[in-house]
């Protein structure tokens, strides 16, 4: 905006920022952070935090918002600073969207999930009663900075978490990303997502995965941003892991989570003969080849039905389950018998 730009360079008024950085983070790179502002004259308040499935609340959006008032910001101007993994983005966008009713945020990923999951799209939101994301609402970032540096830094098994939301993507749109996780997986997991020049056996595969897995994923968002239609492929893993989640906590991550929900509903798709022995088998290898859990304890026969029942409510009174035809293909089925889904459950739990 020239009029903004002007009001910036002109030193007619100094430019402000509040920025929420999730305390590792902070740990981490909060002292770059803190040069970048005061080498560009830019007034800030950094307020770190520890943003957690534990700390996901409305009291962690209030205490932000009070700062936020201390601080006085333009609410159309000033756009708060969001760096952190999917919890912090999930948080600040809620709390952003709350102060003076739309005050604009800007989304800093710095996980591998929430590089290529929570910054895309508009939803945004925090548990509450023991369920998870249960408040929230669609307020889409003005803008997401992507840099997949900040992956470098992460626990190996955080990269395997974010693998589950790629490998989603992959098993319900895109053939060509499921080749590319199955040959590179460990490769990505041994490079934390970094393009290196030598790396020519994988040609770029840390910027083919990431990238293929975003534009699905707004392939998929954005002719439905407000979620209008409820029949979503995105919802693959997502019937069974919110319950699952937060039951376990915090012994599972949110991909990790994701990636069960997946292993179960690709035995029901081979249950109902969507998909081939080989094909469920292929599957299954990815998901251990990119070091991720497909079966865990918590996930007994009493939950799945409730966590079923839970998404009846929430979807128009349709299950809207989206399973696997084939490898990268997927269709939304409402008319899974529960003999079915017992069936699967038997022989999931026996392998």
């Amino acid at each position: 905006d020239p009029q903004q730009l002007e009001l910036a360079t002109s030193g007619k008024r100094k430019l402000r920022r509040f920025i929420v950085i999730d305390e590792v983070v902070d740990k981490l790179y909060g002292s770059k952070v803190r040069e970048y502002f005061e080498e560009n004259n830019v007034q800030h308040k950094i307020l770190a935090l520890p943003t957690t499935e534990e700390t996901k609340s409305m009291d962690l959006v209030l205490n932000i918002l009070q700062e936020v008032q201390k601080f006085s910001i333009d609410r159309r101007t000033e756009p708060i600073i969001a760096i952190g993994g999917g919890v912090c983005l999930d948080i600040v966008g809620l709390a952003a969207s709350l102060y003076r009713r739309r005050t604009p945020y800007i989304r800093v990923p710095t996980t591998l999930l929430s590089y290529v999951d929570a910054s895309v799209g508009a939803k945004n939101g925090v548990n509450f009663l023991q369920c998870k994301n249960k408040l929230g609402g669609y307020t889409p970032p003005a803008a997401s900075f992507l840099d997949r540096s900040f992956i470098q830094s992460i626990p190996r098994r955080h990269i395997s978490n974010g693998l589950g939301e790629i490998l989603k993507m992959a098993l319900m749109k895109h053939r060509g990303l499921f080749e590319l996780l199955k040959s590179h997986g460990k490769y990505l997991l041994d490079t934390k997502f970094q393009s290196y020049s030598s790396s020519a056996d994988h040609g770029d595969a840390a910027l083919q995965t990431t990238r293929i897995a975003i534009e699905t994923m707004l392939e998929e968002l954005a002719p439905n941003l407000w979620e209008d239609d409820l029949d979503r492929l995105v919802d693959f893993g997502h019937l069974i892991s919110p319950e699952l989640e937060m039951r376990v906590l915090p012994s599972l991550m949110h991909g990790e989570a994701v990636n069960i929900d997946m292993a179960f509903m690709t035995y029901v798709a081979h249950a109902r003969g969507l998909i081939t022995t080989e094909e469920k088998e292929q599957i299954i290898q990815c998901m251990r080849g990119l070091e991720l859990p497909v079966w865990h304890g918590g996930c007994s026969w009493p939950l799945i039905k409730r966590a079923l029942m839970e998404r009846l409510k929430h979807s128009g009174g349709q299950p809207r389950m989206p399973l696997p035809t084939g490898l990268g293909v997927a269709e939304i089925f409402n008319d899974t018998s529960e003999e079915t889904l017992a069936r699967a459950y038997k022989l999931w739990v026996r392998d």
